[in-house]
């Protein structure tokens, strides 16, 4: 840092605000902390009282903040992202699509470590709009050492596997198929309000119902009509109804005489203890796909938000869950009820 004469700054960096105070009127930076100063802000200087200025001197090794943050942000950015130009160290990513926020927490964890540099995100594993904004990175002094941000890139890469410390996954077109069980809707006696509750939630993705199916507490024909959606191209079959412990609840053998490989039954979520997903893989034909298949407890019919509005974004995404994936939202994992929902903007699904 070096103090020069104003008129002779033209092209440096400044290394302070510069705030114009006006009793009554205003009080504010005029020039932010690391503005390269132009011909047309000298009078604006010479106007605030500013006959001579602190200024930025190159030094061998040492990277200005605007330099640093876009290091910061190469660590980060990925496809079908956007974002802001750089401003006093600081650069944001938003969406370029809707679909789902992947973070690499250990590979951000270890950035934050290094301190002077901060990379601050939204929730992983939860859905983001297009124009959202994912992640705003900063450099917290006006220079920091080139060898520092070489050292948290470095380290960051290795703990991510070369992978950006963010991803986002477009969602994709996916066909959905739905099985109702239950002997008191197959007889009529109880009128079927599950369905509606799922195809009203699938209207947040690009879902395409192709069957709908109801049975009595027969496992063998549960069984036999998720293979007939598969069939039919399903790339999600949902099963209601029959999910608990009871001897009459018979979907989990039924989704199980599929042979999916079943991820978990259950899961530290509530509501939605009583949660299954599996998955089955389809080699036949030309265009091999993996199937997810989910058995929803009777919750999701009635509860606002459940387990099922933490997986699905998920399966939309093509980003598998695995079990130790379900056993990691107990932290987070107990819906408060709260008389006015704000999910997502809540904790609930939002643990380590």
């Amino acid at each position: 840092m070096k103090e020069i004469r104003t008129e002779d700054a033209v092209g440096h960096v400044l290394c302070h605000d510069i705030t114009q105070i006006i009793k009554g009127v205003t009080k504010h930076a005029v020039f932010r902390k690391g503005h390269i100063v132009t011909e047309e802000d000298i009078p604006v200087l010479l106007s605030v009282g500013k006959d001579r200025l602190y200024v930025w001197e190159k030094e061998e090794g040492m990277l200005h903040e605007n330099d640093a943050a876009e290091i910061l942000c190469g660590m980060c950015e990925n496809d079908h992202m956007e974002r802001t130009e750089t401003k006093e160290g600081k650069i944001e990513l938003k969406a370029a699509c809707d679909g789902l926020l992947k973070v690499h927490s250990a590979g951000l964890k270890a950035v934050n470590g290094f301190g002077q540099m901060m990379i601050a995100t939204r929730h992983g594993n939860f859905a983001v709009k297009k124009g959202d904004k994912l992640a705003g990175t900063r450099i917290i002094p006006l220079i920091i050492e080139e060898t520092k941000m070489e050292a948290a890139r470095k380290k960051a890469m290795e703990i991510t596997g070369g992978k950006s410390i963010l991803e986002l996954k477009p969602f994709h077109h996916k066909k959905v198929g739905i099985v109702t069980t239950g002997n008191e809707v197959f007889y009529g006696r109880i009128q079927d309000t599950f369905t509606p509750v799922i195809e009203e939630k699938l209207l947040e993705f690009d879902a395409e119902l192709i069957g709908h199916v109801t049975w009595d507490d027969d496992d063998k024909k549960v069984t036999a009509s998720i293979l007939d959606l598969i069939e039919q191209g399903a790339d999600v079959v949902i099963c209601t109804g029959g999910m608990s412990v009871d001897p009459d609840d018979k979907t989990p053998l039924a989704i199980k005489n599929t042979g999916a490989s079943i991820v978990s039954y259950g899961a530290p979520v509530l509501p939605g203890a009583m949660f299954l997903l599996a998955y089955y893989e389809v080699h036949t034909g030309n265009d091999p796909r993996t199937v997810a298949i989910m058995g929803l407890p009777g919750c999701v019919m009635y509860a606002k938000r459940t387990i099922f509005d933490l997986v699905l974004p998920r399966v939309m995404a093509d980003d598998r869950v695995e079990a130790e994936d379900l056993a990691a939202l107990g932290q987070g994992g107990l819906c408060l009820n709260c008389p006015t929902c704000t999910f997502p903007n809540c904790g609930f699904g939002k643990g380590n």
